[in-house]
């Protein structure tokens, strides 16, 4: 009578089963990826504050001793969505991964390397992370899903006006005597952005005309934008089912386009 021998069971690999816990964390929709997503969302909140914060203080060693704290938990994170992500190559060439990888540069870098100190304005480049805040916010809050749309502008031109400011800055800084410092950058990009235009600061060199024509054509359309988003009758995002227009009345009946009966949710107010 043969004894049937059973194979061992093996143990899952830790690798594998962390992964899911933090896949789940960073994508999941239950309680304990919610508290995990808030604090993230804090985090990026408060690192985005800081940065704009500290770009119009004079440097000093406690400033680069957060950088490098910052910069290194945002190294950690930005690993750990790598390694979490299901196409990590697609992961790496999306722009708020390449704006990561650029500012954890901009923030360790210098701490060795004393010539680029003066690429820290580059945290700047962390307000692209707005848009991954907004987006998180829109599914967590209905308010939010309602006013997106001037939110979305409104980031669109803060996030510009910053970026932008950050690119004067480290294109001119040093070959410009009107650029002096951080402020002197944020005080020509606002001029240009609002079209004002003292003309007692301005960018030098072929590539400085080219910035400055960028900013004025690219900035003027967002504030445009802005005011458009501002003013325009407030309308509610619901999509008509047969012709597929998407903003409404708040107490529309039928789609104005194809006149299709619509069932817009409501409060009842």
């Amino acid at each position: 009578m043969s004894a049937e021998i059973e194979a061992p069971k093996r143990k899952a690999h830790p690798l594998p089963v962390v992964r899911r816990r933090l896949r789940r964390l960073y994508h999941g929709t239950d309680r304990d990826a919610a508290l995990f997503q808030y604090a993230l969302l804090a985090f990026d909140v408060a690192t985005i504050a800081f940065f704009l914060t500290v770009s119009f203080v004079h440097e000093g060693g406690w400033i680069v001793a957060l950088d490098i704290l910052i910069g290194a938990v945002l190294a950690l994170d930005f690993v750990l969505r790598t390694w979490v992500a299901e196409s990590p190559w697609r992961h790496l060439l999306r722009p708020t991964t390449l704006a990561d990888a650029v500012v954890v540069v901009a923030l360790i870098a210098p701490a060795f390397v004393a010539e680029f100190a003066f690429l820290r304005v580059l945290r700047a480049i962390r307000l692209l992370r707005s848009y991954h805040v907004l987006g998180l916010l829109r599914r967590r809050f209905h308010w939010v899903r309602e006013n997106e749309e001037m939110l979305g502008a409104i980031v669109n031109i803060v996030v510009f006006l910053f970026v932008v400011t950050a690119v004067v800055y480290v294109t001119q800084h040093g070959r410009n005597p009107d650029i002096a410092n951080y402020a002197d950058a944020f005080y020509f990009t606002v001029t240009t952005l609002t079209t004002t235009g003292f003309g007692d600061v301005t960018l030098v060199g072929t590539s400085g005309r080219l910035l400055a024509a960028l900013v004025m054509i690219f900035g003027i359309s967002l504030f445009i934008r802005l005011v458009q988003t501002a003013f325009r009758p407030a309308k509610v995002r619901h999509r008509c089912p047969r012709c597929g227009l998407l903003r409404h009345d708040p107490d529309a009946v039928h789609c104005k386009h194809c006149g299709t009966v619509i069932d817009i949710p409501n409060e009842g107010e």
